[in-house]
């Protein structure tokens, strides 16, 4: 059973972004092996995805990856793959990083 976390942006395992009335949503899934570049451009140019969503989901990625190591826990491989892709989309669409 993938882990849902209290993030802004949620995607299924085909990358396809998708509206819940809350917003959109991140799903981090084990054994996903798509390319970072390749998912980035397509978030980049999803027009449902507004720059505030990106902001928000890395804002809670970073927050959650901040939360885990300060419990000294190991931090999954997925958040930091994540965070990246969130981090690329945004560099495209010619948002400032954080």
């Amino acid at each position: 059973m993938p882990k849902l976390l209290p993030l802004i942006l949620t995607l299924d395992s085909s990358d396809k972004a998708s509206r819940d009335g809350t917003g959109l949503t991140i799903r981090l899934e084990a054994g996903m092996k798509q390319d970072i570049g390749a998912a980035a451009n397509r978030l980049a140019g999803d027009p449902r995805i507004s720059d505030y969503d990106f902001w928000r989901t890395l804002k809670n990625l970073d927050n959650e990856i901040y939360r885990i190591a300060d419990n000294h826990q190991p931090i999954p491989i997925e958040m930091i793959r994540w965070r990246a892709i969130i981090r690329q989309a945004r560099s495209r669409r010619g948002v400032a990083a954080s």
